[in-house]
């Protein structure tokens, strides 16, 4: 290996240089996550394991090395690079550091500006528990959930759900999923939360109470994947027989189902998949609104069967959860499964990545701010460990378990909570089934004995791990993981090689995945095992240790159960364990467990009592703690007996009865208005044209009649209303929310009436239009606004069967004088889109609530865009926020009365550049506990404060759900940029036509974002096309490509 000597002289230097590696540094690269070479590993070793000065004194001495046989260039540029890579490190550390004092005194400087303004003292309520068992927060005490205190309670709530029919949805999009034969580790996207949504999904489906579970994922039908991914509708069969009875009807149970969205013949990663969850949410949204109607046709009596929670998994199904339960208004439930900023903590450590180069890899701000979205949105947060919440979801800005403690002193106070919020954090492990598993009672000999008189053949896996002992009878030690640095099996085997008494008493089984050449592994899992091997061969453990190299899935219950057999233990050393699946396993098989203090073994000990908790870097203690279980019979029979006798808390069963009694807790929400459909629906596909036309008929009968003139043929206005009054089943619900109440003893005024007709034809018109056209224009300047909607209009033509939505950051006011300045009647909308999606407005023929403005207000969008809205004490921060800027700045940011509205705070800012970019407000408004949209507008000159859920986007998913407008048939004109609400309007499964050269100036608007626009938005989409500009004849061509017109 002379080749080689080299590495041997750099290690002699390095070696020369000082102390060996540092154990607690050490222990950082161990629980590294990702791929890395032996030759990385090797560097990050030397990296994290000596100082600096001692690289770069190795360096000086390779290069002061004289003479051409002594001097070797590889080592000396070795050594140079290294140090340069541990200056590297060194730098990155120091700017994360930075990076963490600041991000500290942010959220204490946001903690004292949430407490000031609730200032009344708690000095005794805010020492409440840790925050494991959080409670929803808002400001009518009456409206609060209380919390479950006790398991009678839980029960009670499960017992009242069982005369209830629940329709439950759960997202998971990433990875293949399905309900049998599952590809698990195919890919980094098919793992354990693949298994995990599926038999929640199967054992909710099996559930008194619950009539139907619908997991939307991807339909992928790519020629590299089984052609079941494909199949749009898969049924999951439940594992046993005992809830059959609870087949209600030909809709009921669970099912998998695969919307299609993304790249079409194309199985993609997850970190890919981010610019299609607008297409996703509109197919999925379409989905549950089918579903609701069939729903009620079985067991609604007529009445839509809503969702009653929205359960997303991951960050992608996070977001794509937040915006189907704003466009519905029903409660959100959330499981993170893997936290993006822990992650993003995590690379940082290994200091080998700066942020950039993170984030183009695994597009981490793209996920870190779709878990930010599922805090605002979320009811509430489920985990599987109280770890998960101390340590992992307090690095978001939107939640502080000090400032959560607060606030649920006050609800439990019934103190005012000033607009701020806290989704509930609640542990609920994950369930198994168990009811397959029969724990063995018998030992080696007795089995033997038993089986010379009748015989059976034992499983195959048996004798291939027992082909390994010497004496195979002896108590078997198991660990089942991955040959990973993180699984820590080098200091178990360490342990047991070390301990001479544990030698004589056990045999150590080591289950670490499948292999078939060493040198065929990734470099991790090979280094890993070769060092163990290594371990086995210096302490002469052959006929001690078993480490077959082969096993397959279904034989795994089997090792178990030869585990316990033998009277022996299962051991999880892990560094850091999440939550330790494999513990309850072998609890389940009656072995005694040994496992990590760190992370969710702490849990699942508590419960079950069944072993003993240790520190993994403690070599000691594992000895100490195997040999204590394998030579004391009492405990360890006491240990199984408590693990067999608890187990069952980790059962599907009792997961779901915790999932159903805390979203039994939730506040019920959906959406509110009563509308009849009947004579509207499956209209034919002929009508739209002559719909349309006799909508303009009428709307112009009513024009004529209004200013005084007769109808021909119908006698008195009055009298032509009533008999049009009586043929349409127009919407009431709608316009008495608007107008009052309409009918009764009160006679109702012509004027009145001739609204409620125009309204509910245009509603119907609205969902028979052939298209609708939505201007959501950002101009440089608004007075270009109706050029470019004259534009469009003309394209369209008079007559035609196209609807025009606007889609504003205006106020209505600002709209009605924009559309006298470009002589454009308001009856030419069917609907106008405000304030950036905080109101929702209609043409009308007169003017409402004294404004003097033909429009109508959409009363049941205001209940709709509610939730979580901070009202006054979110007003309080945004003018402290406000004053803050001016006193640096000079008065640059002030409030504007006149624009404001119940659900839109606005401000004016007359310095752009001089006010923090936008994901800096949102911070500061997530950090106070405070949940809204903010939206820099009109080049950065307004700003406008909304609801969370709210915005342009949600209000066309809301028209589409309150008034059937497909959105398969709307085409968004945008321009090439705009406000920073700019690419929510664009994706979706709508078609969207960007204009050249419109917009341009809010380009600095977006150049201080946290990910790149094509993180959000996809380059190649089909139904996104560039104008060359917005005249006539380029928007028509525009369209024409795009399939909208004929030629």
């Amino acid at each position: 290996m002379a080749g080689n000597d080299w590495i041997s002289s750099y290690l002699e230097a390095i070696l020369d240089a000082g102390p060996g590696i540092d154990e607690t540094k050490s222990s950082l690269l161990l629980r590294e996550r990702g791929h890395f070479s032996p030759t990385r590993y090797f560097v990050e070793e030397v990296i994290t394991g000596y100082d600096e000065s001692d690289l770069h004194r190795s360096w000086i001495r390779a290069a002061a090395t004289r003479g051409p046989k002594e001097r070797n260039t590889r080592l000396e540029n070795m050594c140079w690079r290294i140090w340069n890579l541990a200056r590297k490190k060194k730098q990155l550390e120091g700017e994360e550091a930075k990076r963490n004092a600041k991000r500290r005194l942010e959220r204490e400087r946001g903690r004292k500006e949430a407490t000031a303004d609730m200032s009344e003292d708690l000095s005794e309520g805010e020492k409440g528990e840790l925050p494991g068992d959080v409670s929803s927060h808002g400001d009518s005490v009456q409206g609060r959930m209380h919390r479950i205190v006790s398991v009678d309670l839980m029960e009670n709530l499960v017992n009242q759900l069982k005369e209830k029919k629940l329709y439950i949805v759960l997202i998971s999009l990433h990875g293949l999923i399905r309900g049998e034969n599952m590809e698990l580790g195919r890919d980094s996207d098919t793992g354990g939360q693949v298994k995990y949504v599926v038999e929640l999904a199967r054992a909710l489906g099996t559930m008194p109470g619950v009539y139907r579970v619908d997991l939307l994922t991807r339909q992928v039908s790519a020629p590299d994947v089984d052609w079941s991914y494909a199949e749009p509708t898969e049924m999951l069969t439940p594992r046993t027989t005992e809830n059959s009875m609870q087949e209600l009807g030909e809709s009921s149970g669970a099912f998998i189902i695969r919307i299609p969205f993304g790249p079409k013949d194309k199985y993609i990663p997850k970190e890919l998949l981010w610019p299609h969850i607008p297409e996703f949410v509109d197919s999925a949204l379409s989905h549950i609104r089918q579903m609701s109607k069939v729903l009620g046709e079985q067991i609604g009596g007529g009445q839509p069967v809503w969702p009653v929670a929205i359960h997303g998994h991951y960050a992608d199904a996070g977001n794509s959860a937040a915006l189907l339960s704003g466009a519905l208004n029903v409660p959100m439930l959330f499981t993170g499964h893997s936290l993006g900023r822990d992650k993003l903590e995590q690379i940082l450590k290994q200091g080998r990545q700066s942020r950039e180069e993170i984030n183009t890899t695994y597009k981490i701000m793209r996920r870190i701010e779709a878990e930010e979205l599922s805090l605002d949105a979320s009811e509430i947060v489920i985990t599987s460990t109280r770890q998960e919440i101390e340590e992992q979801w307090r690095l978001y800005d939107g939640f502080d378990p000090v400032l959560e403690r607060k606030l649920r002193a006050r609800i439990k106070r019934g103190v005012n909570c000033h607009g701020r919020f806290m989704p509930r954090m609640v542990v609920i492990p994950p369930g198994m089934e168990f009811h397959h598993i029969v724990p063995h009672d018998g030992d080696m000999d007795g089995d033997m004995e038993r089986n010379e008189e009748n015989p059976t053949p034992d499983p195959p896996i048996w004798s291939e791990v027992m082909r390994f002992f010497t004496n195979p009878r002896k108590p078997m030690i198991l660990a089942l993981a991955r040959p990973d640095p993180k699984k820590n099996i080098t200091t178990l085997v360490k342990a047991f090689g070390e301990c001479r008494a544990l030698r004589e008493l056990a045999n150590l089984t080591l289950i670490m995945g499948n292999r078939d050449n060493i040198d065929e592994m990734s470099g991790t899992n090979a280094t890993v095992l070769l060092s163990i091997l290594k371990l086995i061969d210096k302490y002469d453990l052959y006929g001690q240790v078993a480490y077959p190299k082969h096993h397959k899935q279904y034989e795994v219950p089997d090792i178990y159960g030869l585990a316990a057999k033998t009277k022996g233990v299962f051991i999880n050393p892990a560094f850091i364990e999440p939550f330790g699946l494999t513990l309850i396993e072998a609890a389940a098989y009656g072995l005694p467990i040994v496992a990590t203090k760190n992370g969710g073994p702490v849990d699942i000990h508590k419960v079950l009592d069944n072993g003993v908790l240790v520190d993994p870097h403690d070599q000691q203690s594992i000895a100490d703690a195997l040999l204590k279980l394998v030579s004391d019979k009492q405990l360890w029979a006491r240990c199984r007996q408590n693990g067999l006798k608890n187990i069952h808390q980790f059962s599907w069963p009792e997961h779901c009865k915790t999932y159903l009694s805390r979203i039994a807790m939730c506040k019920p929400r959906q959406p509110l208005w009563q509308r009849s459909d009947h004579g509207f629906e499956n209209p034919e596909p002929n009508s739209p044209g002559d719909s349309l036309r006799d909508i303009h008929d009428l709307s112009l009968n009513l024009k004529l009649s209004l200013d005084g003139e007769k109808s021909e043929g119908t006698g008195t206005l009055e009298n032509y209303l009533d008999s049009i009054d009586r043929k349409s089943n127009s919407d009431n619900a709608f316009l008495k929310l608007s107008k009052g109440t309409i009918g009764g003893s009160e006679k109702t005024s012509v004027m009145e009436k001739a609204d409620q007709i125009v309204g509910g034809c245009r509603f119907l018109a609205m969902r028979m239009r052939k298209y609708i056209f939505v201007m959501a224009v950002d101009c440089d300047s608004t007075s270009d606004i109706p050029k470019i909607m004259k534009a469009v209009m003309d394209v369209a033509g008079k007559g035609s069967p196209v609807g025009f939505i606007l889609s504003t950051s205006l106020s209505i006011s600002e709209v009605h004088s924009l559309l006298i300045s470009g002589s454009i009647s308001p009856l030419d909308f069917d609907a106008l889109i405000c304030n950036s999606g905080g109101e929702l407005y209609y043409p009308s023929t007169s003017s409402e609530d004294g404004t003097g403005l033909p429009f109508m207000v959409d009363s049941d969008y205001q209940s709709h865009i509610e939730y979580r809205w901070g009202g006054e004490g979110l007003r309080k921060t945004l003018v402290r926020w406000a004053t803050s800027v001016n006193d640096k700045n000079g008065e640059i940011v002030s409030e504007d009365e006149s624009r404001s509205t119940v659900h839109c705070y606005a401000f004016n800012v007359k310095d752009p550049e001089s006010v923090p970019p936008i994901k800096e407000l949102r911070k500061l408004i997530r950090i106070q506990a405070l949940r809204c949209n903010v939206i820099y507008c009109q080049n950065g000159t307004t700003l406008n404060v909304i609801p969370v859920l709210a915005s342009r986007a949600q209000a066309l998913r809301y028209l589409y759900i309150r008034w059937g407008m497909e959105l398969s048939n709307v085409v968004v004109f945008a321009g090439e940029c705009g406000d920073t609400d700019y690419e929510a309007v664009l994706g979706g499964v709508h078609k969207t036509v960007v204009l050249k050269g419109i917009g341009n100036n809010s380009l600095k608007l977006h150049s201080n974002r946290s990910y790149p626009l094509e993180h959000v938005l996809p380059s190649d989409s089909p139904n996104i096309l560039k104008a060359e500009g917005y005249s006539t004849e380029e928007i028509r061509s525009s369209l024409r490509k795009l399939g909208v017109i004929k030629d």
